[in-house]
């Protein structure tokens, strides 16, 4: 695709809603401020060559090979000309003047705007440590990190996968099944650590493990091997991992400088209210740039990564510019799909104090319910929908449901 304008023409550098950032949130921005019946003209500035798609498939489907490129679409190119959007893409915006209501992009240009969304996403966090630049080092975040990745794959037999996280599990379920012998390095003590109990830890550890990947927990790498290309991962006890390709999965770091360099506050992602506001005049951030306080985490700032978020995010933006005053207090929930098992994480398991195990993890099929002082705060389901659909609504009625009853998964979690 011609990377620049996509749509109708830009008639003029000003647009009434300029949103820099192409992803979900971005995109979702603009299909709500439409579907609100905003009127006034809309831009998208996005950094990749493509028009807004769906990024979860990426280290699934796509990876795989079992979905083309086409079918993670958002939207079709051709809904964003009939929605008079424009997309300006391959650009990536470098400063922001606040005082101007402008956006300066790398080439040069500049955009005026009356109300600026800033929905960047983050950029993937790489390795400190020496052999992190050579060939066949691979970090995941859009489609053109796949892309390599799976240039590299024919001549790949042994991948090493960095980081225990969703993207790392997800990405060595698939190598798994693509034939590849894959290791897996985890830092901490337990895969998923910063967003799971340790019972979902050891089940997601020996599924992986019965699938053939060598799963190490505990072990810091202290750099990468290779002359020109890389060969294998030395780790701090001295062991060499050889390894053909190296993919780095250690999380992201929320994309935010040029509104920082504006002096918006910032903590972990730029700060914003209800309504997804900057602390900046007519600046708005959403989804994983964004830090908010949210109710379900006991109202401590987060910053959440997930599709939900930045598409309720995103409306709730949209709507605020629209005229219609809604703050943002959606539940979060988050996916994960391993091999033929479907995690379905609803809440923030955050400072949970307590959990209990509903189901059987040898049966694949189950349950952990985090609680905070006996209130439920969190579940994740594993191929359990009813637990995920049901207990929703434990978190949303702050119930403080009888231990016994809870962990009975004979009785459903709506009868509770």
């Amino acid at each position: 695709m011609n990377p620049g304008l996509e749509g109708p023409k830009l008639m003029s550098e000003h647009s009434d809603v300029l949103i820099v950032g192409g992803g979900h949130a971005g995109a979702q921005t603009a299909i709500a401020l439409r579907q609100h019946s905003y009127q006034g003209t809309i831009a998208i500035v996005g950094d990749e060559p493509d028009p807004p798609y769906e990024r979860p498939p990426l280290t699934k489907d796509y990876l795989a090979g079992e979905k083309a490129f086409e079918r993670l679409l958002i939207r079709p190119e051709s809904f964003w000309q009939g929605r008079s959007v424009v997309l300006l893409l391959g650009r990536r915006a470098a400063k922001v003047e606040p005082q101007a209501h402008q956006v300066v992009l790398e080439d040069g240009r500049v955009l005026s705007y009356g109300k600026l969304v800033w929905a960047t996403g983050g950029i993937p966090r790489r390795l400190a440590c020496a052999g992190s630049e050579l060939k066949g080092v691979h970090a995941v975040r859009n489609r053109a990190d796949v892309d390599r990745m799976m240039s590299d794959l024919a001549t790949s037999g042994t991948i090493a996968v960095i980081g225990g996280g969703y993207i790392g599990l997800e990405a060595a379920a698939v190598l798994a099944k693509l034939g590849k012998k894959v290791t897996l390095l985890e830092a901490l003590d337990r895969v998923l650590a910063r967003v799971a109990g340790a019972d979902i830890s050891r089940f997601y550890e020996q599924i992986h493990r019965a699938h053939g990947i060598d799963l190490r927990t505990g072990v810091a790498v202290d750099h990468i091997i290779g002359e020109g290309a890389v060969t294998g991962v030395a780790l701090a006890n001295g062991e060499v991992i050889p390894a053909d390709m190296v993919i780095v999965g250690v999380g992201i770091l929320p994309s935010i400088a040029p509104l920082v360099e504006a002096n918006a506050e910032a903590d972990n992602g730029i700060v914003v209210d209800e309504y997804c506001r900057s602390s900046l005049a007519d600046i708005y951030a959403v989804g994983d740039c964004a830090a908010h306080r949210n109710r379900f985490a006991g109202g401590a700032q987060v910053r959440v990564e997930s599709v939900q978020n930045a598409n309720d995010q995103a409306t709730t933006a949209a709507k605020h510019i629209a005229g219609v005053a809604e703050p943002y207090a959606a539940i979060p929930w988050f996916w994960s799909d391993q091999y033929d098992l479907k995690l379905q994480t609803v809440g923030l398991s955050m400072g949970h104090d307590d959990t209990v195990l509903r189901g059987a993890p040898s049966e694949c099929s189950f349950s952990v319910v985090y609680l905070k002082d006996g209130k439920v705060i969190a579940l994740d389901c594993v191929n359990a929908v009813k637990d995920y659909v049901q207990g929703r609504k434990l978190i949303l009625e702050g119930a403080t449901p009888d231990r016994t009853l809870l962990a009975d998964h004979n009785v459903p979690l709506k009868s509770i």
